[in-house]
């Protein structure tokens, strides 16, 4: 007979299925990926912020695709990190650190889809109606696509935590390295249907949103393209479309191979690995994919590292 535990404030979380000689291996790889993607996202963004010639739409918007990898991964990995190097009867964690940090991780999905939506349509505005670019893409413009963003990711997160933080608890086994929002209402044994039909709309609704956006966009942008004789262009979006289309398909085949493996249990050491990846992949591609591939950005690099290099003699 299970023993219940009801609402209790310390949770054990289930720890990664690693054996003794690989945990310092894994362990390295997972620390060496983190303090990367620290330090290439907050480099890109810093340099943004620095760079006036870099002070235009693109690469405001990118800013917040950087800002988005740190926050997903700053609360995760680190917590990640040392319950690796502790034994599993140790991996404990309040409640309330639980909460934050699953609300945190929702975010992070979420708001990679809003944001990559806002840098489609910026990319659309460039490409199909660049004459009135400028117009368009105004300052307020810029605050109202980044306020929308992270907006709707927030409302959306936070009505999905809501639902689980009003249900009590019965058990304190979190069956996840890490907090999530399926690992907290799973606690609890009461009805759990609405946050069951909730997740599913949630999870539909920003996939649709995201996917329709994408595929509307980049249709009429191909369509611009063939009916164009402007090589220029052309070969402005080719460039341009086709390193936010590879950031997008790689955020999405990383959430949909985790959403799919929730769906077979025996796969479930499987999945934990993948949900982990999902934070790491994206946030350590995106920087190079987005940052490092573009002209301006290298043109910056290179222009800063040359004023580093020239230091006044006395």
């Amino acid at each position: 007979m299970e023993n219940y535990t009801y609402n209790s404030f310390m949770l054990q979380l289930e720890a990664l299925n690693i054996s003794k000689d690989s945990v310092y291996p894994v362990f390295l790889f997972f620390f060496i990926a983190y303090i990367f993607i620290m330090f290439m996202n907050a480099g890109i963004a810093c340099l943004v912020c620095i760079d006036k010639s870099l002070h235009q739409p693109m690469y405001l918007l990118f800013c917040n695709l950087s800002l988005n990898d740190i926050l997903g991964n700053s609360i995760m990995v680190p917590r990640l990190l040392s319950d690796m190097l502790r034994p599993p009867s140790e991996l404990l964690i309040s409640y309330y650190e639980c909460v934050v940090q699953a609300f945190t991780t929702h975010m992070f999905g979420a708001a990679s889809h809003t944001v990559l939506m806002i840098m489609t349509f910026d990319r659309y505005v460039a490409i199909c109606n660049p004459l009135r670019y400028a117009a368009i893409m105004t300052n307020k413009m810029m605050i109202r696509l980044t306020v929308s963003a992270w907006g709707v990711a927030f409302v959306l997160v936070g009505i999905l935590l809501s639902l689980t933080i009003r249900l009590n608890r019965c058990r304190t086994v979190i069956m996840n390295p890490y907090c999530d929002n399926a690992s907290l209402f799973k606690l609890s044994c009461e009805n759990v249907f609405i946050n069951n039909v909730y997740g599913l709309t949630f999870t539909v609704v920003l996939f649709t949103a995201s996917i329709g956006s994408m595929v509307l966009t980049y249709t009429k942008i191909t369509v611009v393209c063939l009916t164009s004789n402007n090589k220029s262009l052309n070969n402005k979006a080719l460039k341009t479309c086709s390193t936010h289309l590879v950031v997008y398909l790689i955020m999405l085949i990383s959430g949909f191979i985790v959403i799919t493996l929730h769906r077979f249990p025996q796969y479930s050491d499987y999945r934990k690995y993948c949900a982990i990846l999902f934070h790491i992949i994206p946030g350590s591609l995106n920087p190079i994919i987005y940052g490092v591939q573009s002209a301006e950005i290298c043109k910056s690099l290179s222009k800063l590292s040359r004023s580093k290099s020239v230091l006044p003699s006395f």
